[in-house]
């Protein structure tokens, strides 16, 4: 018998996301907000902003019950994407095809895969740190 397994989207804000600079507060930012799925599907969260074409970097995010908030991946259209240290392409692939939309599967549901995804974005900077 296969679980079922629930992939949450939530509202994301500059404080939740630990002040990180730049991003923008959730009210501009909307994605698939409730998945209900058989573990062994793949569950694929949308995430859109109405914040301009120069906001075009985006961020994933997860928060399993009982845990910190953890980055997923970093994407651009524009570049490779970059997977935090225990996350990989293969099991959270990501899609970013233009500025203003984003996407992010979960492959191979677990039972431990159940938690709050979210989405944020970012304004695009030329200048280097």
């Amino acid at each position: 018998m296969k679980q079922i397994v629930g992939v949450t989207g939530g509202s994301v804000t500059q404080q939740d996301l630990f002040s990180f600079t730049g991003l923008i507060d959730g009210s501009d930012v909307t994605q698939t907000p409730l998945l209900w799925m058989n573990e062994g599907q793949s569950a694929t969260m949308n995430c859109n902003h109405t914040k301009g074409s120069t906001y075009r970097e985006m961020y994933w995010y997860r928060q399993l019950p009982e845990e910190g908030m953890k980055q997923i991946v970093f994407t651009t259209a524009y570049s490779d994407y970059q997977y935090e240290s225990g996350f990989s392409a293969d099991k959270f692939p990501a899609t970013k095809k233009d500025a203003l939309t984003g996407s992010l599967t979960v492959e191979r549901l677990l039972l431990n895969d159940s938690g709050v995804y979210f989405c944020a974005v970012r304004e695009h900077s030329d200048t280097s740190d």
